[in-house]
């Protein structure tokens, strides 16, 4: 068991699970700059779903949005975002700012371990920076720092933080020990200790980035083929039957890992002098799709003899996966922005997010389910297991009899029975 004081800084889809987990063996300081987050925790809310009201009342729990309370620790896990700009690079703010805030409250011979996804390299040379500078401690003799990449997956109920192997990293091979030591205290699944912390931030930057190029393969299969007037699924489940065949699927690929990662790879290779060439292939494949699938759709609408500006479209689930609120970097805001450029508005259903949420970030109105009916066609776009539990007819029924067009992104129903009933359906 180890002996340190430990305090979680960002409490989001990441921080929060870490922190349930070691509350459950000892005190821990919660901390977020969100006062309306740390609020709702304290009432036993957790908006993300990834934690129970029960886990909530652990007693060893101090949830705070006072910076102050930190100096009680003296090992730091850092859980912030890490997202990118508008211009596809880093942007490191907040997991400096969480940086500035902790370097007020070291102590000799404290650890700040990051979880955040960074490009390899940037824990020392652009956190440790930050630290030193508003601390006024020497990194390596007054304090130490160490990486252990997030695995957290957003609505995976079966992979959870104390099942995933947990990579771990230090400055020294003492603090390496201590990480492990203290990760190890709550992780069943164990821990591997990596050579070094850029080994560690390598690691976690290629997960997504391998899965990124592999959907990015599939989804350019699917427009061959589609052009070809082949079914994608049915050529994957056909080569799926050789042993070694990867099973992955055409999509979307939203969210803040998968696609968000590979630019921070990306951006880093170039400051050294190499520009990527199939990663950020990758890339423009998969940032292509909402845009693809909206224009797939304006084409059944025209073959269909309805006009565009006056269709009515419906779209079912906005979030960057199933089964999740988590709405971050979603690209079916990608499908949306390309229908309104032909002048569509359509009506959009999630069951499992914040309206007002989305439309402070979005200007996107999610519609109650009543109102998405009598359309010219309707786009299924996430795979919520409420939408997967509508019978077939009543998928129908919301489509006006003389014009049933369906758009099945993630290739999930039966295409035979919307054939039965009259309804034309195309899937990627």
């Amino acid at each position: 068991m180890h002996q340190r004081t430990l305090a979680v800084i960002g409490l989001g889809y990441v921080g929060l699970p870490v922190a349930a987990a070691f509350a459950q063996k000892g005190k821990v300081i919660a901390f977020d700059i969100q006062v309306s987050r740390i609020t709702e925790l304290q009432k036993g809310f957790d908006r993300t779903r990834e934690v129970s009201t029960q886990d909530l009342a652990n007693g060893n729990f101090l949830f705070t949005f006072d910076a102050q309370d930190l100096k009680a620790a003296d090992f730091y896990i850092v859980a912030v975002p890490t997202p990118i700009n508008q211009a596809n690079q880093p942007d490191l703010h907040p997991i400096l700012s969480a940086s500035k805030t902790i370097a007020s409250y070291l102590k000799q011979g404290d650890i700040i371990v990051y979880e955040s996804t960074v490009y390899p390299g940037a824990t020392e040379e652009q956190c440790v920076p930050v630290l030193e500078k508003y601390s006024g401690l020497k990194c390596g003799k007054d304090f130490f720092v160490g990486y252990s990449p997030e695995r957290i997956n957003p609505g995976d109920k079966e992979h959870t933080f104390k099942k995933i192997q947990k990579i771990v990293s230090g400055q020294t091979s003492e603090v390496l020990n201590i990480v492990a030591n203290v990760y190890s205290s709550v992780v069943k699944a164990g821990v591997y200790k990596a050579s070094s912390i850029k080994v560690a931030e390598a690691a976690k930057v290629i997960e997504n980035t391998q899965r990124d190029l592999n959907i990015a393969f599939v989804n350019e299969l699917a427009m061959i083929f589609h052009q070809l007037g082949i079914d994608t699924k049915e050529v994957l489940d056909a080569a799926g039957t050789k042993w070694n065949f990867l099973p992955f699927k055409p999509g979307l690929v939203g969210g803040h890992c998968i696609g968000v990662d590979p630019y921070y790879l990306t951006h880093k290779a170039e400051s050294v002098g190499y520009h990527s060439q199939v990663i950020l292939a990758g890339r423009r494949v998969n940032d292509g799709m909402g845009k693809y699938i909206a224009e797939q759709s304006i084409k059944l609408l025209s073959c269909a003899g309805v006009c565009a500006k006056n269709a009515r479209v419906g779209i079912l689930g906005f979030t960057f996966k199933e089964n999740c609120p988590d709405f971050r970097n979603t690209k079916v805001i990608d499908i949306i922005r390309e229908l309104q450029s032909y002048s569509v508005d359509p009506l959009v259903y999630d069951p499992h997010v914040c309206a007002e949420e989305v439309f402070h970030e979005y200007g996107v109105t999610i519609k109650p389910f009543e109102a998405v009916n009598n359309l010219d066609i309707l786009i299924l776009a996430v795979a919520h297991a409420e939408f997967l539990a509508i019978p077939v007819q009543q998928l129908v029924d919301l489509l006006k009899p003389n014009c049933r067009l369906l758009l099945d992104v993630k290739s999930i129903l039966n295409i035979q029975k919307l054939a039965d009933l009259g309804v034309t359906v195309w899937r990627l």
